[in-house]
């Protein structure tokens, strides 16, 4: 069991090890000098963690903005929910969500061994949080014991095995080639967004053919258009809750101006950050991968995070970011001036970006600009629908995490697997 623990904790869950270790097995297995050996392995990892600390530094930037919404929404800090919460399960359940995550890959490992569904599920984390997502929804059901681990193990496997092939065709019009899929909880609304944006859109006119002005060229500067563009949407909200009030919400003393300026600056500086370590890992882990598709499992293709095709169009990032937060919240607004819900719902700032930016991509490879937008706004109404269906299932052990974190195929895997769990389960 000691050993179980460590490669479920301190390798599956750590991704830079994790991928670090993939590309090491693949270069030995295409037996490269030792030089290239290292080389490759140590890129790897230090492109995952390069990744890693874009993503954080997006995060904290992009965070302040939900308790914003929040008070522009007129929600009350009262009533938020009373569950297990994350902590609690992992704590309690932890042992059914590793088991879990380890069978699920070996499955997956098998099935793209033996069949045609080729595609290896390499996101460490979210190997860890579909099944502590399927293991709240036994626990919910009524599930116990061994019958909690093998029902997050099968929901587990089959997401992992066949999400990442169905977004696999739509990746392709992006890069052009299966040299990977997507492994992450936004390919739902990547499925939505495409599909949108092929009967509606025009692929011909893509949002990085946008033409600027000679004196406005710095602006196809993905650095300086992202953080522009957050510098805005922080000013506009400080209007929103108005400028008094400002630094209270934001949890700072600084002028409301030059805050906004810091954090759409913080913002383009993780951005940047994490396209760096994206081209690091691509351009490191695609040809040691190979070796496994090649000795190993025949035409493998990783299926890895989403920040991975963010290169291939960062207008359209931007773009999906920007419209999925103005819909999104609309969608939420009606949601509390109807009573839909007996619940509060929070803005998805993570999921605008992360999930719908990475839709908005996939648009834009099926629709173009149009697509991009058109996708997109349908993208962050679908998102809200998705976290409000969810939380039932949810209600007593994470429902509060997935308020946050939700709106993507963590809800949507966790209405499919409840419905499914409440029949033997009797929950």
């Amino acid at each position: 069991m000691v050993v179980v623990d460590f490669i479920i904790n301190q390798i599956l869950r750590e991704a830079p090890i994790f991928l670090g270790l993939i590309a090491l097995f693949g270069l030995l297995l295409q037996r490269k000098g030792f030089s290239d050996i290292v080389s490759g392995t140590m890129k790897t990892i230090v492109g995952v963690v390069i990744l890693g600390i874009g993503v954080d530094i997006l995060i904290g930037s992009i965070l302040p903005l939900i308790g914003a919404f929040s008070v522009i929404n007129d929600i009350p800090e009262a009533e938020a929910m009373v569950t297990m919460g994350a902590d609690g399960l992992i704590a309690t359940y932890g042992a059914n969500i590793g088991l879990s995550m380890l069978f699920a890959f070996i499955i997956n490992l098998i099935v793209a061994r033996f069949t045609p569904l080729k595609n290896i599920f390499l996101t460490g984390h979210m190997l860890f949080w579909f099944p502590f997502i399927f293991v709240a929804v036994a626990v919910e059901s009524g599930l116990t014991g061994m019958a909690i681990t093998i029902f997050a193990t099968i929901f587990t496997s089959i997401y992992i095995i066949v999400f990442p092939a169905l977004i696999k065709p739509f990746v392709r019009k992006v890069t052009g080639n299966d040299s990977f899929t997507l492994g992450h909880p936004t390919i739902g609304l990547s499925l939505i967004a495409g599909w949108v944006g092929k009967l509606v859109g025009n692929k011909e006119k893509s949002t990085e053919d946008i033409k600027f002005p000679k004196q406005m060229e710095f602006l196809r500067e993905i650095t300086i258009t992202s953080s522009l563009v957050v510098f805005v949407v922080f000013l506009v909200v400080s209007f929103m809750v108005g400028i008094g009030s400002a630094g209270e919400v934001f949890g700072t003393e600084t002028n409301f101006v030059m805050y906004s300026l810091l954090q759409g600056l913080t913002f383009g500086a993780g951005l940047t950050v994490l396209l760096l370590g994206v081209r690091m890992m691509l351009a490191e882990i695609i040809p040691a991968f190979k070796g496994i598709a090649d000795k190993l499992i025949p035409n493998a293709v990783p299926a890895l995070d989403c920040p991975i095709i963010f290169p291939f169009a960062p207008n359209a990032v931007l773009i999906g970011f920007i419209v999925s937060m103005i819909t999104s919240t609309a969608t939420i607004i009606l949601f509390g001036a109807f009573s839909l819900v007996p619940f509060i719902l929070l803005p998805l700032t993570i999921t605008c970006f992360f999930e719908i930016g990475t839709a908005s991509v996939i648009a834009n490879g099926t629709g173009g600009l149009r697509g991009s937008i058109i996708g997109s706004a349908v993208a962050g109404v679908v998102m809200v629908v998705f976290v409000a269906i969810s939380i039932p299932f949810l209600s007593t052990t994470v429902a509060d995490w997935i308020l946050i974190f939700g709106g993507n195929d963590f809800s949507l895997w966790a209405v499919i697997s409840g419905l499914i769990g409440n029949i033997f389960g009797g929950g």
